[in-house]
């Protein structure tokens, strides 16, 4: 009997089964590499968060806060918090921080920590707050500058809080209470800020379609271009880090790692859109909230993402 038919059945068969079991095997050894690629996801908060526009990590205490809308984002309805939690997720207090009768948290935004104060952007103006107590310590009134959307804080090498309008496309300067614009008309929308400790000069992330970053120092606050990303876009927070930045960017749901010098590349995938983000300097995490979700999480930031 010839046998070539059946050899040729079995190495038919033979391939299917290869190709069969390559399907699954290599698509799924794709996403672990991907997920090693773009670090692990550790945990996540969400117990009580309504709203988690952004987070800041405390290293004095070794916590989060986290600035929840827990309502509208344009309307004063003082219902804004700031809740208080552990780096395992657990919360500590979730309405830790609500403002007073005369000047309460309303849509809470982005946040800054000088000393044991931390300074909170907000509807109306920026509120400071004792970090251990949560006793609301000073409030600066905006309203007189028409605010567009307070977005984000920063303490510049100055000791002064600087702030960003998204709406009005500027930067504000505040001393103690005293408010005056420090830049206007920006070519792009400022959405976070954050000092570079290296430089000192505050870098300014930008909102909408533009990919510049631009900075500004004390003593001249015309914008100067710092570093493109070269993609993404609807950029929100940014933190230093080794000496590059760590920046959440809404257009393609993606924590970027930007160096003067360096590629830019987007290290971690998220979902959906990150807002502002924090630096766990302690554990070398980002902590990431999702206003959509109601939730945060945290990444780990892997030895082979640093540049």
């Amino acid at each position: 009997m010839d046998k070539r038919p059946l050899l040729s059945q079995g190495i038919l068969i033979l391939v299917f089964t290869i190709l069969a079991g390559c399907g699954p095997d290599t698509e799924q050894e794709t996403d672990s590499d991907q997920r090693r690629e773009v670090g692990d996801r550790l945990t996540s908060i969400e117990e009580g968060l309504d709203g988690p526009e952004a987070i800041r990590y405390d290293p004095g205490q070794d916590a989060y806060f986290i600035s929840n809308f827990n309502g509208s984002s344009s309307e004063a309805d003082s219902n804004g918090y700031i809740a208080k939690a552990q780096p395992d997720g657990t919360i500590d207090s979730l309405k830790f921080m609500t403002g007073t009768e005369e000047a309460p948290l309303h849509s809470p935004r982005g946040m800054y920590i000088t000393g044991d104060t931390l300074f909170v952007a907000d509807l109306k103006g920026v509120h400071g707050f004792h970090t251990q107590t949560g006793q609301q310590l000073a409030f600066a009134d905006f309203t007189e500058f028409e605010p567009g959307f307070l977005n984000d804080v920063a303490v510049g090498p100055d000791g002064a809080v600087y702030v960003t309008d998204t709406g009005q496309a500027r930067v504000y300067r505040m001393s103690g209470t005293e408010v005056t614009i420090a830049a206007d008309s920006l070519e792009d929308p400022p959405n976070g800020i954050t000092l570079d400790p290296d430089n000192q000069q505050l870098i300014i992330a930008p909102w909408g379609g533009g990919q510049t970053f631009r900075s500004i120092t004390a003593d001249d606050t015309t914008p100067r271009d710092f570093i493109s990303a070269g993609s993404g876009g609807n950029f929100d927070g940014i933190e230093p880090y080794n000496g590059s930045f760590l920046v959440s960017s809404q257009a393609d749901t993606s924590i970027y790692l930007l160096g003067e010098d360096r590629e830019s590349r987007a290290i971690i995938k998220t979902a959906p859109e990150p807002a502002d983000i924090a630096l766990d300097t302690k554990r070398n995490r980002v902590a990431v909230p999702y206003i959509e979700l109601d939730r945060v999480d945290i990444w780990e930031i892997e030895a082979g993402q640093q540049q």
